[in-house]
C-alpha cells in the first residue's frame, strides 16, 4: 500500500494579515452608513461551530439539498470534466467536496487537491484527513481569502473548481461578477466551474432558514460581537442588539443584521474608535442571495462563461451548475 504524500499548506494570510483585514473591515464598516460588516468574520471557532449546528437544523434545507444533487449526479460531473485539479473555494471540513474526490479518483483522473479557506486550523485538518484517504493525491491547502487569493491556488492539467453551499450570495452584484471573471480567467481554455446556488422560493421558507426556532442562527449572528470584543477590545453588548432576518424582494437576497436595543455608544479600543447606535438601528451582517436559472445563466454568460449542466434537487430547493469558458 503506497503512503500518504505530505500535505502543503500556503498560509497567504497570517494571524497578522488576518487582524490588519479585520481592522480594516470594521473601521470601514462601522463608520459608513449604513453600517454593514462582511460575513467573513462570523466563522471564528465558536461561529464555525454554530454553523455547523445550523446545517443541521430542520429549517436550514441548502446542505441537504445540495448534498441530494451531488449525491446523484457526482459520476456525471466527474465524467464530463475529467478534473485532474479540483479546487475547493471556502472550502472549511471539504465535508461534501470528499464526493467529488472520490468520483474523480474512480475514474482515474485527479492528482491535485487544492482547497482555499480563511481558517488555517480547520484547512490543516482536513487535509491531513484528505491526505490519508487518498495515498498519492497531492493536496495543497491554500490559507487566504478567495476574493483575493484565488489566482495563488495552484492549476495543473484540467481544473474543476467547486464553490459550493451558495457562498457566492454572500458577495453583492458588482462583487459577484468581478469574482466570476476571476474565475473564469483561473479555468483557462479547459477548465469547468461547479456552482452552488440557493433558489428563490417562498420568503416564509426562506426566513425561518436564518431565523430558526431553536435560535441557533441568532446565536451565530450575535457572535460576531464577541469577535470584535475579543479580537479589537470592544465592549458590544450582545445582550443590547437583536438578530433580524428577512427577505428583500426586490434585492431577491435574505439580509441578516443586528438591530440595537436601545440608544447606546460602543467603544472599539483597538481601533480608537467610539460608535453610537441608535435604538433600531441596524448593523448588516450578511446578505444571501437566491437565484434563478435565468439569473445564474446570464452571469455566467456576462463572465465568459457556459452553463453546460444545470440540476436541482427533487423539490427544486437548490441548484448545482456546470459551467465551463465559452
Amino acid at each position: 500500500m503506497s503512503s500518504a504524500l505530505e500535505p502543503r499548506i500556503d498560509v497567504l494570510l497570517g494571524p497578522d494579515d488576518l487582524r490588519h483585514a479585520l481592522r480594516a473591515d470594521v473601521l470601514a464598516g462601522l463608520t459608513r452608513a449604513p453600517k454593514e460588516l462582511p460575513p467573513k468574520w462570523f466563522y471564528d471557532e465558536a461561529g464555525s461551530a454554530l454553523f455547523e449546528q445550523i446545517t443541521r437544523l430542520p429549517e436550514y434545507y441548502p446542505t441537504r439539498r445540495e448534498r441530494e444533487i451531488l449525491t446523484s449526479e457526482v459520476a456525471a460531473i466527474a465524467h464530463l470534466t475529467r478534473a485532474e485539479t479540483l479546487i475547493e473555494l471556502g472550502s472549511g471540513t471539504s465535508e461534501k467536496t470528499r464526493l467529488l474526490l472520490a468520483a474523480l479518483s474512480g475514474v482515474g483522473t485527479l492528482r491535485r487537491f487544492v482547497p482555499l479557506d480563511l481558517n488555517e486550523r480547520v484547512l490543516r485538518g482536513s487535509t491531513v484527513a484528505i491526505a490519508g484517504r487518498y495515498p498519492g493525491l497531492e493536496v495543497h491547502g491554500v490559507v487566504g481569502d478567495f476574493e483575493r487569493h484565488l489566482g495563488r491556488a495552484p492549476v495543473e492539467g484540467i481544473p474543476l473548481v467547486a464553490f459550493l453551499g451558495s457562498t457566492i450570495g454572500n458577495l453583492k452584484p458588482v462583487a459577484r461578477a468581478a469574482f466570476l471573471a476571476k474565475i473564469a480567467a483561473h479555468l483557462g481554455t479547459n477548465g469547468a466551474l461547479l456552482l452552488g446556488t440557493d433558489l428563490v422560493k417562498d420568503p416564509a421558507r426562506l426566513e425561518a432558514a436564518y431565523d430558526d426556532a431553536a435560535g441557533v442562527t441568532a446565536a451565530f449572528n450575535l457572535n460576531l460581537l464577541s469577535v470584535l470584543n475579543r479580537e479589537l477590545g470592544a465592549d458590544f453588548d450582545p445582550g443590547a442588539f437583536e438578530h433580524v432576518a428577512r427577505w428583500d424582494p426586490g434585492a431577491e437576497w435574505v439580509e441578516l443584521a443586528l438591530r440595537s436595543r436601545r440608544d447606546q455608544r460602543v467603544r472599539v479600543a483597538g481601533l480608537a474608535l467610539e460608535v453610537a447606535f441608535a435604538q433600531g438601528e441596524e448593523l448588516r451582517t450578511e446578505v444571501s442571495a437566491k437565484f434563478r436559472r435565468e439569473g445564474v445563466e446570464a452571469e455566467l454568460e456576462a463572465a465568459g462563461l457556459e452553463l453546460l449542466r444545470w440540476w436541482t434537487d427533487a423539490r427544486g430547493d437548490f441548484a448545482l451548475s456546470l459551467a465551463v469558458p465559452a
